[in-house]
């Protein structure tokens, strides 16, 4: 598939769940959404990992449709991989009435996504000084703090989503100078203030 080619979003469902929520799978759908499509071999190096065990790993992604074969890059036996969706979508109301083994999985999930937001973000504060200045000024670590209802919030996550997902058109080409992969962290939770 073309870089420049938009991939779709996918949806967590229960049997999905169960092909990706493992920490070494979503390290490894990272690291093909993000570097683009790897052999084996070269995710247990860029990972620390053994070939053995990202073979495996990426054959259960495959088998949940997570990850397929990258016909245009294998040579003889080398089997490279990419990733088939770009993003995918967690909706909690999937899992409101799911059996303790899924909602066990779901807590993996989102505890591994969460983990990955900090390692990202730990990542940035601590190579930010080899970026331009530019890039410098361009990254943003905010919080804030609003009362809201749950419809509202929905509200606001919805049209945050809609204007990132505005973005997608306006990509420059990989040639255009400054021009790098970003990540858009999003998070809203109700807190106690008691």
């Amino acid at each position: 598939m073309p870089e420049h080619e938009e991939r779709k979003q996918r949806r967590l469902d229960a049997r999905s769940l169960r092909g990706l929520a493992h920490p070494l799978r979503m390290q490894l759908l990272d690291a093909l959404r993000q570097r683009g499509p790897a052999t084996a071999s070269q995710l247990a190096q860029q990972l620390g990992e053994s070939s053995g065990a990202t073979s495996y790993h990426l054959r259960q992604l495959a088998e949940h449709g997570f990850v397929e074969d990258a016909p245009e890059r294998g040579k003889g036996r080398e089997r490279w991989w990419q990733a088939v969706d770009q993003s995918i979508r967690f909706d909690s109301t999937d899992f409101e009435e799911a059996s303790p083994e899924v909602r066990g999985l779901t807590e993996v999930f989102l505890q591994e996504s969460a983990a990955r937001h900090a390692r990202e973000l730990a990542s940035w504060l601590g190579t930010r000084d080899r970026w331009s200045p530019a890039w410098s000024r361009a990254g943003d670590m905010s919080d804030m703090t609003l009362r809201l209802t749950p419809g509202l919030a929905a509200e606001l996550i919805g049209k945050v989503h809609a204007l990132i997902d505005g973005y997608r058109d306006r990509v420059p080409d990989k040639d255009t100078p400054e021009s790098e992969q970003v990540r858009v962290h999003t998070h809203l939770f109700p807190i106690e203030t008691d």
